[in-house]
């Protein structure tokens, strides 16, 4: 029986990846200007350039793109966001506070955040962060998972992920500070802000 060759990876067409960037970007610039709800596939499709067979050929709706549009942004904050489990530094002594860093993040991207968390927001935005949150939380203290592995939004991801109750507190309080933050506008510096919430965290 003659080997089979070897399996080949097809690469993604340039004018596929050309369209996605097109459309991801504009939900970027988009989101700066108006409420995720009052954006539209023809709004996307008009500034990115594309048709809106295009659109539909990569994307459900308009949630479902920003779910991809924000994934390396996310990325960002779940690297920015090491959350504890009241664990000591190597040396024994207190772990540095990460929060800071984690709030100057937010303040940075604060109208992406604030279009996509907030009132006028997405719950399954909400939803997608907050378990990669999670599963962060959950790869820093070694139990396992991928932080990275899930590109998709966080509806059914959950399943796969072990139960592990006290990496999801510690997300959701987390996240639930990061909203309430934009919601006042974000009052104090990010210091100020880390600093107030780092002992509960510890705690």
């Amino acid at each position: 029986m003659p080997a089979q060759p070897p399996e080949r990876h097809v690469l993604p067409d340039r004018r596929v990846l050309r369209s996605r960037a097109a459309l991801e970007a504009a939900l970027r610039e988009l989101v700066t200007e108006r409420d995720l709800r009052q954006i539209s596939v023809a709004d996307l499709t008009k500034r990115a350039g594309v048709n809106r067979s295009t659109f539909y050929e990569h994307y459900a709706d308009v949630h479902d793109l920003a779910v991809a549009a924000c994934t390396a942004t996310y990325d960002q904050l779940v690297a920015a966001a090491p959350i504890p489990h009241g664990r000591l530094a190597p040396d024994g002594g207190p772990l540095p506070n990460p929060l800071p860093a984690l709030f100057t993040h937010v303040a940075e991207h604060a109208p992406l955040y604030r279009a996509l968390l907030c009132d006028e927001g997405s719950a399954r935005m909400i939803n997608h962060l907050l378990h990669r949150i999670t599963v962060a939380a959950r790869v820093s203290q070694g139990l396992g998972g991928s932080a990275g592995a899930d590109e998709g939004a966080a509806e059914g991801a959950v399943e796969d992920t072990p139960h592990d109750p006290v990496s999801a507190f510690l997300a959701g309080a987390v996240l639930g500070t990061v909203i309430d933050w934009l919601r006042r506008d974000c009052p104090g510096t990010p210091g100020e802000i880390g600093d107030a919430v780092w002992p509960y965290a510890m705690a």
